[in-house]
């Protein structure tokens, strides 16, 4: 595995397998790697011919106050990590690298995504989430770039950048790894005392809670489908044999009867199909009444909120976002789940 510390460097040897017609995979990640980073590896090996990881704890994404200095750090480690997940080169800069004296560039995204979730407590972080990324994709040139669904607010607006900055390539998420309580992998997890470790699995209990709850919806989403389909298929025969019958008394009449029948058939499903949503409250409610028992847990928000726009929904539908932060002790850990209806 080569180890690169420059940009030159990696520009290099990208251009070198750029001209034997390789694809090549990015996974950005501050190290400190578990399960979840080597799972992204995991991924970009198996869809692109080479593998680049970048190791940068990025100063611009902290504020001030919070655990830059203590931030856990370990590349050897790191580097065995990536090495059996079969990256290909490791991208470890200092931070003069990447913000030189004088650097005034920053990129940020300017919609209300980012003044959600996270967002609230940590002004600036995707300011220099944002600047970071963007500068890593300058830098490497991806065709893919991997990040974990744990972090979906960050995976919706790096999405959302990549977009709007034209950037050719695509941004992959990757399912969230968990321990065996269900709590999510993250290097923050290292911060947790035995007790305080213990207390964690209260979020994925809350979660588990919340999703049997969405369940239940669905299965009553999936009976009144299924009844509405039988009686929509009644429905659509009569109206095929009425059609038949006024074809039979009028030739003239034949396109008016199968546009009837067309009619009858593709209308009343449709009326059916408006998207299945329950009311978000239940949900979240009960997600504080879990996690609030907690003695150790400290709740700093469970929020429903759409799955691309990141604007909080008072009705849960496909595809939407319950995310939530919780402080365990002094550790601030975040968890997600999307919506099945």
């Amino acid at each position: 595995m080569i180890i690169a510390e420059t940009i030159n460097e990696v520009r290099t040897q990208v251009k070198k397998w750029r001209k034997q017609g390789l694809t090549v995979g990015l996974v950005p990640t501050m190290g400190a790697l578990h399960e979840g980073h080597a799972s992204l590896v995991s991924a970009a090996r198996q869809q692109c011919d080479r593998v680049v990881a970048s190791v940068f704890v990025n100063p611009a994404q902290f504020a001030a106050g919070e655990d830059l200095e203590s931030y856990p750090r370990d590349f050897a480690r790191d580097c065995g990590i990536l090495e059996g997940r079969g990256c290909d080169m490791v991208f470890h800069p200092d931070v003069p690298e990447i913000y030189p004296a004088g650097f005034a560039t920053y990129v940020d995204i300017e919609s209300d995504m980012a003044k959600q979730l996270c967002g609230k407590s940590r002004g600036t972080h995707f300011k220099g989430v944002c600047t970071v990324v963007s500068k890593l994709f300058l830098i490497v040139a991806p065709d893919k770039a991997y990040f974990g669904e744990k972090d979906a607010q960050q995976l919706a607006i790096i999405r959302k950048m990549a977009q709007d900055m034209a950037f050719d390539l695509e941004v992959v998420g990757c399912p969230t790894v968990r321990e065996a309580d269900g709590l999510a992998k993250s290097s923050r997890n290292a911060y947790l005392n035995e007790t305080e470790r213990k207390a964690a699995g209260v979020l994925y209990q809350a979660i588990t809670a919340a999703q049997k709850i969405i369940a239940g919806a669905a299965g009553v989403f999936s009976v009144a489908a299924a009844a509405a389909t039988a009686v929509n298929g009644v429905a659509a025969s009569a109206e095929t044999v009425r059609a038949r019958e006024e074809t039979a008394v009028t030739a003239g009449g034949t396109e008016t009867a199968a546009s009837k029948t067309k009619a009858a058939i593709s209308a009343k499903p449709a009326a059916e199909a408006a998207a299945p949503s329950i009311p978000a409250e239940p949900v979240l409610n009960t997600m504080y009444r879990i996690i609030g028992a907690e003695p150790l847990a400290q709740i700093e928000y469970i929020e429903a909120v759409d799955g691309e726009t990141l604007m909080p929904v008072d009705h849960l539908k496909n595809g939407d976002l319950v995310a939530l932060a919780v402080q365990i002790g002094k550790t601030r850990l975040i968890d997600n789940f999307r919506v099945s209806l």
